[in-house]
């Protein structure tokens, strides 16, 4: 849903405009962020040593059920890498990358993070930022697309914490405003791009031609998919997640071409899958997929983890270690593409989002980069956007709160 306007924007030209150049140019000297007085990151959360793993998973499946057997079960991958997740090492990364970015754009800006689901705790982080006098913080999220996993449940998490402060949604001291989606930022998909071409040119140079580009995000229900994105809009696929990944692929497929001179044939698969069998969630599993392929004589695989900003525990663990045991076990060349994670160009993304928005808060015109068929995403989520698939629940950044 784009926006309106036709100003020129400090940092992209956006699509038919000048090329991104991630933010490396000389910037314009402290662009204006009002009316925000902070940025919060805003992320998962993830087991810093073993005797966090279990606890963890507990909060991550709070309210499903899940017998602690399953949950220690799950934590052996966990252990596999010292108990211990990547995440929180990678938004640490993140928002000193961010935090060194925004001073060399002349922003003087403070930046905060919290978790979902492990320390720093989004309550803690909110209630620290009430203390220090902050008003209004414009949030980044490290999850790209539409789902409720991937957003709604974000912006319940956030209105949580808000509701933790004193005064409670109504009367608190800090207002919070999420930055649009950003998987079709060029941002975020030139460095996939790159990385994507990186890991065909270490393939063997007698397979490379024929690889096949693996796209992999992480698996949700089919009737979580189906009720993805604007309820009253019409996607490929049946859902706003699928149907932005598959934008995404197509442009990253092609931009490779481009370069290569070669048209890769790609598919969208998925990693990750969790709860009851009984439960339909989209597919093809990437382990199945590579199976699939070998079968069917495709000479080697790039498997470009797509639905990921950073290199966490679903991709070293079930692209890293998973998927590249089964090629290795069928005799697949496969190779991993890197994530987006501290690219200046993705870190660079952060910055003309938090610009982005706070121009139009400012009732000023802007132009939004964007790359592929979708068009730059909302900055308000409509009324029913992304359903809660257990329970209605309140949640900040949208239309219907």
């Amino acid at each position: 849903m784009p926006a309106p306007g036709a100003a020129a924007n400090p940092f992209f030209e956006g699509e038919g405009g000048a090329p991104y150049d991630g933010g490396m140019a000389t910037p314009v000297t402290g662009p204006d962020v009002q009316p925000y007085d902070a940025l919060l990151l805003v992320s998962f959360g993830g087991p810093e040593g073993p005797d966090d793993v279990v606890p963890f998973l507990e909060n991550v499946t709070r309210g499903r059920g899940i017998p602690r057997e399953r949950l220690e079960e799950v934590g052996k991958h966990y252990h596999l890498f010292g108990g211990r997740s990547p995440i929180n090492d990678q938004c640490r990364a993140l928002k000193s990358a961010i935090e060194a970015d925004l001073a060399g754009a002349g922003i003087d800006l403070p930046v905060y993070w919290g978790n979902r689901n492990w320390d720093p705790y989004l309550t803690e982080t909110l209630a620290q930022m009430a203390e220090d006098g902050i008003s209004r913080a414009a949030c980044f999220v490290t999850s790209a697309y539409s789902s409720w996993s991937s957003c709604r449940q974000y912006r319940e998490n956030l209105w949580d914490a808000v509701d933790a402060l004193p005064g409670g949604v109504e009367g608190s001291p800090v207002r919070l405003d999420k930055l649009r989606h950003y998987f079709n930022h060029p941002g975020f998909v030139e460095p996939n791009v790159d990385a994507t071409l990186a890991a065909l040119a270490d393939l063997p140079h007698g397979v490379r031609a024929g690889a096949r580009l693996v796209f992999v995000t992480h698996s949700i229900p089919d009737s979580m998919n189906e009720t993805s994105g604007d309820p009253t809009a019409r996607y490929e696929g049946a859902g706003a997640y699928v149907a932005q990944h598959r934008d995404v692929a197509r442009v990253i497929t092609e931009k490779v071409a481009a370069e290569t001179g070669t048209l890769h044939e790609h598919d969208l698969v998925f990693c990750s899958r969790s709860g009851s069998p009984h439960t339909p969630w989209l597919e093809p599993d990437i382990n199945d997929h590579l199976e699939a392929l070998r079968d069917r004589g495709v000479p080697a695989v790039v498997m470009v983890p797509v639905g990921f900003v950073s290199d966490h525990m679903e991709v070293i663990y079930d692209l890293d270690t998973e998927a590249v045991e089964t090629a290795e076990r069928i005799g697949l060349p496969v190779r991993r593409a890197a994530t987006a994670g501290t690219d200046a160009r993705f870190v660079a993304t952060v910055r003309d989002l938090l610009v982005e928005r706070a121009t139009v808060e400012r009732g000023e015109d802007v132009v939004r980069a964007s790359v592929g068929d979708t068009g730059p995403m909302w900055d308000v989520c409509p009324v029913g956007c992304c359903a809660n698939p257990r329970a209605e629940r309140p949640a900040l950044c949208g239309r219907d709160t």
